[in-house]
């Protein structure tokens, strides 16, 4: 909430620095700071470029009255403005808005990253991945199988070997997604979260609503891409240096962890990247946000169908994404609590009992490295589940009304599971 203060006809308000982008009917205005973007009718922006001459709330209304024939509350416009962030001062005095959290790599500038967007870069990303297919057509037997993940005969090594791997392929994908996101001048910020029973990396680059289409999707699937090419690599290495060996059992185990990050970017009822992507094409605002309610009213039956007042089409994929979240979210609970949960707790509690009893100092060395690992991950869910929804517990959420321009903020931030 903002110290706007009450808006009256006589208040006069200047907008902060402001980004716009033509988006069929509508258009995308925000912030590239605070990644706070909306999507407004072009009656809001004639709103914005009069109230940023200085004219008053109320001689803009009548300005666009006398331009429109219609009659716009433009003081509800400026309150909701004012609540976005969007907004840089009221009536002479500066507002306060609270300072957007640090970019990740905040080093990291548009110009040193410029060629992430180069369609070279695509070429040859082909081309690894062309080069790639051919290895394996030479020789099929080049793909490593699941076996090849457990690469020594100490447990305890494969464990910590696999899970270092594992959080470095983690790291470049996101890297993937901040680099395009950063060559396209929009911040970017990485960090842990939760859905569902998933710990997942995400990177915010919600300020990419105000980069064309192009861009936007090539950014979404960054990540996916990088797996790819680490994939395609790992198995051109491994043709190169022959399966056995350490540079060939490295290589390998390479190429199937950055795989086996893939499938779960289908799960789109989790805003993973080819959710955003599925939202772009769809030309939604904000889906995941739009089924909710959508849902919310199914069960309730009350207020009125949200969906009502969304174009025909988007109606339709708003609701269909709601099918396929409830679908999905009943899967994923499901298969928590039938399999995750208890296949975890027994090797936790499994390993609490090696280390306990100590049966022999392999044994206990590989115990522990199966605690430090998998309880580690565990931990680190918890910190983010607590972060993202430990405060809901004891504070009720205020529900925002629609303003009268119809805005609605999309929030880009793809999510790629972890486990």
């Amino acid at each position: 909430m903002s110290d706007l203060g009450p808006v009256t006809t006589a208040t006069r308000v200047w907008p902060a620095e402001l980004v716009r982008r033509r988006d069929g009917d509508e258009w995308v205005v925000g912030r590239v700071d605070t990644g706070e973007f909306v999507a407004v009718p072009p009656v809001a922006v004639r709103a914005l470029d009069l109230l940023a001459e200085g004219a008053t709330v109320g001689a803009v209304e009548d300005r666009l009255a006398a331009e429109t024939g219609a009659r716009v509350d433009v003081a509800e416009f400026v309150t909701a403005l004012g609540d976005l962030g969007l907004l840089a001062g009221v009536d002479g005095r500066p507002l306060e808005s609270p300072s957007p959290p640090p970019p990740t790599l905040a080093w990291l500038r548009p110009g040193h990253v410029s060629w992430a967007l180069h369609p070279a870069v695509a070429v040859a990303w082909g081309g690894l991945c062309l080069l790639a297919g051919a290895c394996l057509v030479a020789g099929p037997s080049r793909l490593p199988g699941r076996d090849a993940l457990v690469w020594s005969r100490h447990p305890s090594l494969v464990v910590a070997g696999n899970a270092a791997l594992a959080w470095t392929i983690l790291f470049l994908h996101e890297l993937g997604h901040l680099i395009t996101a950063r060559a396209a001048g929009v911040p970017g910020r990485m960090s842990l979260s939760t859905r569902l029973q998933f710990l997942v990396a995400q990177t915010d680059v919600s300020a990419v609503w105000a980069a064309p289409r192009r861009t936007r999707l090539t950014v979404y699937l960054a990540g996916m891409a990088v797996n790819l090419a680490v994939a395609a690599a790992g198995i051109v290495v491994r043709a190169a240096a022959g399966p056995q060996g350490a540079v060939g059992r490295v290589a390998a185990v390479t190429v199937l962890l950055s795989l086996l990050f893939l499938p779960s970017q289908a799960l789109v009822f989790m805003r993973t990247d080819l959710y955003f992507v599925l939202q772009d094409l769809a030309r939604c605002r904000n889906l995941y946000a739009d089924a909710v309610a959508y849902g919310a009213y199914l069960v309730r039956r009350r207020p009125a169908d949200p969906s009502l007042g969304l174009p025909a089409r988007e109606r339709r994929v708003v609701r269909a994404y709601c099918g396929v979240m409830v679908v999905g979210s009943v899967a994923c609970v499901a298969v928590a609590v039938t399999v995750t949960v208890p296949v975890v707790g027994g090797l936790l509690l499994g390993a609490l009992r090696t280390v306990a009893t100590r049966p022999s100092a392999g044994a206990t060395v590989d115990a522990l490295a199966v605690l430090v690992v998998t309880g580690g991950v565990q931990v680190l869910w918890a910190r983010a589940w607590w972060r993202r929804h430990g405060r809901r517990l004891f504070a009720s959420r205020r529900k925002g009304g629609e303003n009268p321009c119809r805005t609605a903020r999309p929030s880009p931030t793809p999510a790629t599971p972890v486990r």
